[in-house]
């Protein structure tokens, strides 16, 4: 397998019982990027997600300036790694 780039982000704020996973998913659907959304226990929800690096910026960007009103504070980790995952789902 070949190395992609790799994001963690967590997304904190009023994230869960908005419909942020779904909207998150149909954004997935309009770049090259795979991975996953799942909200946490601890009320803030996760993306995992891999790419090309400046695919994966546009992807956030997208999911920013849709949730911009619910979002409070965006963690961003970063890697390169061999892919792991294929297609987009929310879990």
């Amino acid at each position: 397998m070949r190395d992609v780039h790799h994001e963690t982000l967590y997304f904190s704020g009023r994230v869960q019982g908005v419909g942020f996973r779904l909207i998150t998913l149909e954004i997935a659907r309009e770049f090259e990027v795979s991975g996953f959304v799942k909200n946490l226990s601890d009320g803030r929800v996760q993306i995992e997600v891999e790419g090309q690096s400046s695919t994966i910026n546009d992807f956030i960007s997208a999911i920013e300036q849709r949730m911009h009103g619910y979002l409070r504070k965006t963690e961003r980790s970063s890697e390169r790694r061999s892919a792991q995952f294929a297609g987009f789902i929310i879990k």
